[in-house]
């Protein structure tokens, strides 16, 4: 996978909390095994980048000027610490809601920007996370539980870990889906999981959504 892909689908930061091919019965109600190659390749997926502003929130962390949006996992340190992706243009200047140790400031906010597969631009001011009253994300199943088994559903999260590495902000099961959030996808990826593992088994979330 390419640098820019990588990163692309990076960020592997947010929301919390995806598998295989063990060979299972298919009862009535139930779907076949999702089956898939030893090795899947997710270059299939040709990830561009959103056209306009999108919204992203989690932890701003600046390290001596150096200053990335963390939509992962933070670690729990003082001060904290995280793999985000990078930030331009922001300043705290006017900013509350910020804490300081050393040379790191840090604080959660809700962020305005443009992202170009790389790179976060901030566009508008951010607002504190503790203040933002997000809508409320469509959900992708439409309330149906899939019909994956556990035994299916575990082996295609181990794979998909093991391919998508820090790549994925977070791998989890839920609901008979394997569910996993990247930075941002176009629907692109969602295709090549549905290709590889079939319809109704991988759900795959955004953590940056598009606002214009």
């Amino acid at each position: 996978m390419s640098t820019s892909h990588s990163r692309m689908l990076l960020a592997a930061a947010a929301l919390a909390g995806v598998l295989g091919l063990t060979a299972c019965s298919t009862g009535p109600g139930s779907s076949p095994a999702p089956t898939s190659s030893a090795s899947p390749s997710w270059d299939a997926a040709d990830v561009t980048p959103p056209e306009g502003r999108v919204i992203g929130t989690g932890t701003v962390l600046d390290v001596s000027g150096e200053t990335q949006l963390c939509l992962g996992a933070v670690a729990e340190s003082y001060p904290p610490q995280c793999a985000g992706i990078p930030l331009e243009g922001w300043t705290w200047n006017g900013v509350e809601g910020s804490e300081t140790s050393g040379e790191t400031t840090w604080g959660a906010y809700a962020v305005y920007g443009t992202f170009d597969g790389e790179r976060y631009t901030v566009t508008d001011p951010p607002i504190m996370l503790a203040l933002y009253d997000p809508i409320r994300p469509e959900d992708p199943t439409g309330g149906v539980d899939g019909t994956s088994s556990e035994a299916d559903l575990t082996r295609v999260q181990d794979e998909m870990s093991t391919s998508l590495g820090r790549e994925a902000l977070s791998l989890w099961t839920e609901r008979g889906y394997v569910w996993v959030q990247v930075v941002w996808d176009d629907g692109s990826l969602q295709d090549a999981v549905d290709a590889e593992y079939g319809d109704g088994v991988v759900i795959v979330a955004s953590a940056l959504r598009e606002i214009d």
